[in-house]
């Protein structure tokens, strides 16, 4: 079975996200503070999207003490966090597409940041959609097999049998597709058979790739993706980038 090779893509940047660990778990925490005032819960179970994002966390190595403390903070009469989704679009070297999901409290601060990036190291930010609709908004989970201890075809069949869409080897990681509305069901299902993941979030997958043979080209679309990374308003980035 085929899938989007989305580990291979973001193998880089996530060794940038684990040298910054404590910045990955900010960011994180800032989703679960948002995920408790929307949802109007700090139960995962009556918290679709608050289960989303510790799901996520979990993948992540964020303990769950911390993850206690952040749903008891959001959940607290005095938190006055207040941040808001903004989702910005543009286009890296050679065209690349790339979405930039963010959570701030300040859009005036956000967007020329995000602006900036775009007309330094890639071609521009762009309108909202303007390259949203050649992605597709997917469970994603992925399991490493790094020790080569698990059998592909037993965790295909228990990844397909959980309800996921669809299932990949890749390397020495499995990667998992969920129709987003299945993802909790798959996720936690899954944890029941004992396994544990990489990652586990819900993403934009690309329907299309683009790759890159200019040096520039390529150390520009890594610039770009290193200050998207370390700003603090940034949650997540989507490219169609694929790397060699």
């Amino acid at each position: 079975m085929s899938g989007h090779s989305k580990w291979h893509n973001i193998q880089k940047t996530k060794g940038a996200a684990d040298a910054k660990r404590s910045a990955a778990f900010t960011k994180i925490a800032k989703e679960i503070i948002v995920a408790v005032k929307q949802g109007g819960s700090g139960d995962p179970a009556n918290n679709s999207r608050l289960a989303t994002v510790i799901a996520k966390a979990k993948a992540a190595n964020m303990p769950n003490d911390n993850i206690k403390r952040t749903i008891d903070k959001a959940l607290g009469a005095g938190n006055t966090d207040n941040y808001e989704s903004v989702t910005y679009e543009g286009y890296g070297p050679c065209g690349v597409a790339v979405i930039v999901e963010a959570l701030t409290d300040n859009r005036q601060r956000t967007a020329p940041e995000i602006r900036h990036y775009f007309d330094k190291f890639g071609k521009g930010m762009g309108a909202q959609g303007c390259v949203s609709w050649s992605f597709d908004r997917k469970g994603v989970i992925v399991i490493s097999n790094e020790d080569e201890e698990l059998d592909e075809d037993t965790v295909m069949m228990d990844a397909l049998d959980s309800g996921a869409e669809d299932f990949s080897a890749d390397g020495p990681v499995f990667e998992i597709t969920t129709d987003p509305d299945a993802f909790n069901d798959v996720v936690a299902a899954l944890e029941k058979k004992g396994y544990t993941f990489e990652s586990a979030e819900l993403e934009m997958v690309p329907q299309n790739y683009v790759t890159m043979t200019g040096e520039d080209d390529v150390k520009n679309m890594e610039k770009l993706l290193d200050m998207l990374d370390d700003n603090e308003d940034v949650q997540n980035v989507w490219h169609n980038w694929q790397q060699d």
